[in-house]
């Protein structure tokens, strides 16, 4: 029967047991690592053992180095044959000639199928190109030998003619080869061009050669499969296109009758339908969107050609208008394809707009000239309005039409493209009235009629915040450009500015972007105050008095309006009409006192608000400028008249602040204002000849002193006992002096150096109890 122990035990023996397996592991491994060493001798150490040698590395790929070499292989036997050609040609008889070049030729272009057969595709290519160069210096010596007197024209069709077919049927038995077929696309654009002008054709038949070449250059791209083909296809499809359309401009810009700009017209169609077919089959979308818009641009372009010469100027933007807006009706196919025809739509609109950016430019600014020129007249029409000293653009008749047509295409359509109707056709009333020269009657009141549909338009949030904001910016420049228009007439500007602010103001009650819109009321209100004192011929600082009805009612009307922004707008707008106020009054000293009183009184009704107490500062400073200008006026010279009204309120205010708030500074109490006089008025007692103002000036300066003294407060003691010692000092200044005079010239060095023998002392004397100290110490411890 087998025993087993219990596990606490079977544990224990199992760890001796492996312990002493441990050490007779280590005893042998050291045992066979001293035989080792033995048997084979230390070897120096891969750390210590040189590195072996890096191989250099190729600058060069062995494709890149055949490449190089097969291409200036090429280049050389090229030249060669070509010095064989014009140089050594006429050493050899014509059958010679006939012998080498054909020799020479047939056997390069034969190369290539032998060198392809052992994969030596690379050199099958320099040589198949070296072949193509030799039939070029082919046809030259073929020239010189049997066809000198043929037209050069006629005879470099022919051979571009010949070499195009030599080279595609060349390249097509030659699948394998690349170079050939793009070579013979790139020399295929010369023939048809070159027959043209061998027959004595004109531009317009060469532009019509090239859009062809253009249009073979298209359906190869679209056909062939093979990249680089494709690639010298789309490029040269670019060049011939271009060369075609350009010619085509130059041909509508001469056109002078119909049947010229007709002409031109066919070949843009042309082009057009080049284009747009391209772009049904190009296989990229980017691609394919690209030529769609070309092509509509290229009809609008040719119809534009048409109307220059057959519609009067002033339609030639509508008309051009109307064709670009066209091609939305006539976008029809693939997506690409719609897509690029809207585009082109969209430029073609884009430029109209463009084009009447003058013309805006022009009625909103214009009016600005009138304010030099306030109320000699009523213009004769709303243009003579706008332009008082600005230039009409030409051909602009037709500017409202071409914003309301963009306008209501942008209406029509989906998504955001809607919110940019509005400024069009706010932009279409504006220059309405001067493009059709409206009476000035008739014209303001348009303007006023696009200030009321805008700020109509502000009343429905759901039209977006990008639009009611446009509509507000738009607002605001027809009503400043109203405002200004109207100045030309005393009727018309006092009708215009009340109705502006009566429907900025309802504009603002109704909660409309109410910061800008009060303001803009107030700002109007401001300038009908202005042109009401005026008309009733009153003197400048008598209409300040009535401007400043205009920041008591802002002041009024302040607190009861809806959202702090708009209060703070009001406010703002009435402080600024306060300050034109003032600057009506500024040549007239005793008005001008009233006027800022009355300002001060504005300003302390508004700091009676409990979110206003700041203005109460404002209120203060107004009362005390009040009160200078009039002693100003009055005549009065006294530094102290002018101080004293600062003085006391300070001093007032000061203890007040005290009073609420113990910790308050003197400095900042009752520093201010006793400044305000002390300082002044020791200035002015230095050029004072009397007795009297130092004498008054000690007695307050005294009185500060011991009030400071008394409260232990810093401010009145320093600023007080200052002002004690200058007044004392000016007073004796002359007994100085005379003592001065008196004195032996030893007494002040004699003095000087007592005190420095005090000062001396008294140093000593506190190192001395420093150094008793320090040993005190040195005791104690």
């Amino acid at each position: 029967m087998t025993h087993f122990p219990p596990p606490a035990e079977e544990l224990r023996l199992l760890d001796a047991e492996l312990r002493r397996l441990d050490a007779r592991r280590g005893q042998l491994l050291a045992r066979r690592a001293w035989l080792v060493t033995t048997l084979h001798p230390v070897r120096p150490s891969a750390a210590t053992a040189p590195p072996p040698p890096v191989p250099p590395r190729p600058e060069a790929t062995a494709p890149g180095v055949q490449n190089v070499l097969l291409l200036l292989g090429g280049i050389l036997l090229t030249v060669a044959a070509m010095v064989f050609t014009l140089v050594s040609w006429g050493q050899l008889g014509i059958a010679g000639r006939s012998l080498v070049l054909g020799a020479v030729t047939l056997a390069v272009l034969g190369a290539p199928a032998v060198l392809l057969r052992r994969t030596l595709r690379s050199t099958a290519e320099t040589v198949a190109g070296l072949g193509l160069a030799l039939t070029v210096l082919d046809t030259f010596a073929l020239h010189e030998v049997a066809f000198r007197t043929a037209d050069g024209t006629t005879y470099a069709a022919v051979c571009a003619t010949l070499l195009a077919a030599l080279w595609t049927g060349y390249g097509t038995a030659l699948g394998a080869l690349r170079l050939p077929l793009p070579a013979a696309l790139l020399v295929a654009q010369l023939p048809l061009p070159l027959w043209v002008v061998a027959a004595g054709g004109e531009l317009y038949a060469a532009a019509v050669a090239v859009l062809l070449t253009a249009a073979f250059d298209v359906a190869v791209a679209l056909r062939v499969s093979g990249r680089a083909v494709r690639l010298v296809a789309v490029v040269c499809a670019f060049g011939a296109g271009g060369w075609g359309v350009l010619a085509a401009g130059v041909l509508a810009l001469d056109a002078s009758g119909p049947g010229a700009a007709a002409r031109a017209a066919g070949l843009f169609a042309l082009a057009a339908a080049i284009a747009v077919a391209a772009a049904r089959y190009a296989p990229r979308p980017g691609l394919a969107l690209g030529t769609a818009a070309a092509g509509g641009l290229l009809l609008v372009a040719g119809a534009a050609g048409v109307l220059r010469v057959t519609v009067p100027g002033d339609w030639l933007v509508p008309a051009c208008l109307a064709c670009g807006i066209a091609l939305l009706a006539v976008a029809r196919g693939p997506e690409p394809v719609r897509r690029g025809l809207t585009a082109a739509s969209a430029a073609v609109q884009a430029g109209a707009v463009l084009w009447t950016l003058p013309v805006v430019g022009v009625t909103l600014l214009g009016p600005a000239a009138w304010l030099g020129r306030v109320w000699t007249g009523a213009p004769a029409d709303a243009r003579a309005a706008a332009t008082p000293d600005a230039f009409w653009p030409p051909y602009a008749v037709t500017a409202p039409l071409v914003l309301v047509a963009v306008a209501a295409v942008l209406a029509v359509r989906a998504g955001a493209w809607r919110r940019h109707a509005l400024p069009l056709v706010w932009a279409a009333a504006v220059v309405l009235p001067a493009a059709l020269e409206l009476p000035y009657a008739v014209g303001l009141p348009v303007h006023g009629l696009a200030v009321l549909g805008l700020l109509a338009t502000l009343t429905r949030p759901a039209l977006g915040p990008s639009v009611t904001r446009t509509a507000l910016g738009s607002a605001l420049a027809t009503s400043l450009s109203v405002a200004l228009a109207s100045l030309a007439a005393e009727p018309a500007t006092l009708t215009v500015l009340a109705s502006l602010t009566a429907l900025f103001a309802a504009a603002a009650l109704r909660g409309c972007h109410a910061p800008v819109t009060a303001a803009a009321s107030v700002g109007y209100a401001t300038a009908l105050a202005c042109a009401v004192g005026a008309s009733a011929g009153w003197r400048p600082e008598h209409i300040a008095l009535l401007v400043l009805v205009v920041p008591a009612a802002a002041a009024l009307v302040a607190p009861r309006i809806t959202g702090p922004r708009a209060t703070l707008a009001v406010e703002t707008a009435g402080a600024v009409a306060g300050l034109v106020a003032v600057a009506l009054a500024v040549f007239d000293p005793p008005l001008l006192a009233l006027v800022l009183s009355l300002c001060g009184v504005i300003a302390a009704a508004t700091a009676v608000r409990p979110d206003r107490r700041a203005v109460g500062y404002a209120a203060a400073a107004l009362f005390v400028l009040a009160a200078w200008v009039r002693l100003a006026a009055w005549r009065v010279g006294l530094p102290e008249a002018y101080t004293l009204p600062v003085t006391v309120p300070a001093l007032l205010v000061g203890a007040l602040r005290r009073h609420r708030d113990p910790r308050t500074s003197s400095w900042t109490a009752y520093g201010p204002g006793l400044a305000a006089t002390l300082l002044p008025s020791l200035a002015a007692a230095q050029y004072d000849p009397e007795f009297t103002r130092p004498l008054l000036l000690g007695a307050g300066a005294l009185l500060v002193t011991l009030l400071g003294a008394r409260h232990r407060l810093r401010a009145p003691l320093v600023l007080g006992g200052s002002v004690l010692v200058l007044d004392a000092l000016h007073a004796l200044a002359p007994y100085l002096a005379q003592v001065a005079e008196l004195l032996p010239r030893w007494v002040p060095p004699a003095l000087a150096g007592l005190l420095l023998l005090a000062l001396g002392a008294t140093y000593e004397q506190r190192l001395r109890d420093v150094r008793k100290v320090r040993e005190v110490l040195g005791r104690m411890n």
